[in-house]
């Protein structure tokens, strides 16, 4: 089956018509002045769009001679009704848009090169080839980006957690950048080299560590003239490659380079990135030594780059090519993680500072089967390490934390917990790799309703494996009957692998919780 080059032209128009509503027609010629493609806005008149491409061709004569626009650059022309600009997609065949008089070309321009890129890969597109026909919106993207600079796209415990970001890949022309994004979303390589068009993007979607990673990966030309471009192209990148060529030196060198450029416009400081050198198949042709690699990673450390790492690939053969996107998506994902854990501590004191002035003292114990596994007392003990530590008491069964702005962490072992003034209850079981729970686990929740004072809180947490059945487990822990005599707030939580993520979620609750009940 053939591929339908006019209906990809076709759709990929009618995409960039909803981006971009100053753009009245797009249109492919050929250097005879023949039209390959032709496609305008709905609500445009057709012999209007007939006459422009009649004039397209003189025109285009007189600007082919400029050297920059011969060099894949751009022109434009204005006539009394319309604005046309120009854009070689390559020796042989143009782009041209017909544009309101009035647009901004410094706001079409970018998206302008984007679509020649596009129609350039729809020209040159083979039966298997995959052609992504997608127009971003680039100023929602930056918006987004802004608005959601550090959220985590995730869905948690049981059904897996989801990350999406945008990922940019940059470096010297010739590297093998293009060649680097197709080995891995097409796992194909070509020998025909063609310089990218301004950018090009591709998604693409892997299972790292059973978290769903989804890619928007944002290929960036490398031609001085595409410069002033980029920096629509780079704002809301998430993490990048700077990707130099093994066997040409010089652009190793360029490395810092494309590094200052980028910090210009990013916040290279918490930016994950990969320093890639390419082409390792051509081992007689080495101009770069691995270990000079790993100099130049420590190089962009000392500028302040935490989460930076290097590897050497080969597109051609796809050594490694995964690897590097598996790579990418670990810095990715730490990240990610300790901004949450950031975020979700951050909650968490707040909640506390709001109770404090409500009580005279706060008091939460921890009740764990073993004292040196009682992950919730860790986390909040860490959390509130910027208030100073009064007093400390750590016996067999028993740790006491006092904390000058009030709150008191009590740490208990099972057999001698002591909950006699707490206003929270944190209780931990580890049902990992069980059939059933201990008969005594819920004999321990049942002494713990009768003897706490009513209207307080009690959080219990359940440690399970990824195919426990929770339904099952909490038809085991049946003590309703219990909390019916007595007026607590009670609640179940599983606990996955993701384990101090969903402990600050839960002391959050239980904060949120005590919070409500101290102002009735």
């Amino acid at each position: 089956m053939s591929i339908n080059l006019t209906e990809l032209f076709e759709t990929l128009c009618n995409n960039f018509f909803q981006v971009n509503d100053e753009v009245d027609a797009i249109i492919v010629s050929d250097i005879d002045g023949l039209t390959i493609f032709g496609e305008k806005r709905e609500d445009v008149d057709l012999e209007i769009v007939s006459v422009l491409t009649s004039i397209v061709h003189p025109v285009l004569e007189r600007i082919r001679d400029e050297f920059a626009f011969q060099q894949f650059g751009t022109a434009s022309f204005d006539t009394e009704e319309h604005r046309l600009l120009f854009i070689s997609i390559d020796e042989k065949t143009t782009l041209s848009l017909v544009i309101d008089p009035m647009a901004s070309l410094d706001k079409i321009s970018p998206y302008a090169y984007f679509l020649a890129e596009k129609i350039a890969r729809i020209l040159k597109a083979e039966q298997d080839d995959i052609i992504q026909l997608e127009i971003p919106n680039f100023e929602y993207e930056a918006e987004r980006a802004q608005q959601l600079k550090n959220q985590i796209y995730q869905l948690r415990l049981d059904t897996g957690r989801r990350f999406r970001f945008k990922f940019i890949i940059i470096g010297d022309h010739e590297v093998g950048k293009t060649s680097i994004v197709r080995r891995f979303v097409e796992n194909k390589f070509t020998h025909d080299y063609r310089a990218t068009i301004g950018l090009n993007i591709h998604t693409h979607s892997i299972n790292f560590l059973e978290n769903d990673v989804k890619f928007s990966i944002w290929d960036i030309g490398a031609q001085k003239y595409f410069k002033r471009f980029r920096k629509t192209y780079y704002i809301g990148a998430q993490a990048a490659f700077i990707v130099f060529d093994l066997t040409l030196r010089e652009s190793f060198e360029n490395v810092i380079s494309w590094f200052e450029e980028i910090d210009k416009f990013l916040n290279t400081e918490k930016l994950p990135i990969i320093l890639v050198g390419n082409k390792s198949d051509l081992v007689e042709e080495r101009a770069v030594e691995y270990q000079e690699g790993v100099q130049m990673t420590n190089r962009l450390t000392e500028k302040g780059i935490t989460n930076i790492s290097y590897i050497e690939t080969s597109a051609l053969t796809g050594d490694n090519i995964h690897d590097a996107f598996r790579l990418i998506s670990y810095h990715y994902i730490a990240k990610s993680k300790e901004i949450e854990e950031q975020k979700l501590k951050a909650d968490v004191l707040e909640e506390i500072e709001e109770i404090l002035p409500l009580k005279d003292q706060l008091v939460i114990t921890f009740l764990t089967e073993s004292r040196y596994f009682s992950p919730a007392l860790q986390i909040l003990n860490s959390a509130l390490s910027e208030h100073k530590m009064t007093n400390k008491v750590e016996v067999k069964d028993k740790q006491i934390y006092e904390y000058e702005n009030g709150i008191t962490l009590h740490n208990y072992s099972y057999e001698n917990m002591d909950i006699g003034n707490s206003d929270g209850i944190f209780c931990i079981f580890d049902a990992r790799n069980r059939e059933s729970i201990k008969s005594e686990w819920k004999n321990m929740i049942i002494k713990i309703i009768e003897n706490i004072d009513e209207k307080k809180v009690i959080l219990v947490g359940i440690r399970v494996s990824d195919n426990a059945d929770w339904s099952k487990i909490m038809e085991e822990f049946d003590i309703n009957e219990y909390l019916e005599k007595k007026m607590v707030s009670f609640l179940f939580f599983k606990i996955g692998e993701e384990y101090r993520l969903e402990i600050f979620d839960q002391l959050k609750v239980m904060f949120s919780t005590i919070e409500s009940i101290s102002r009735t």
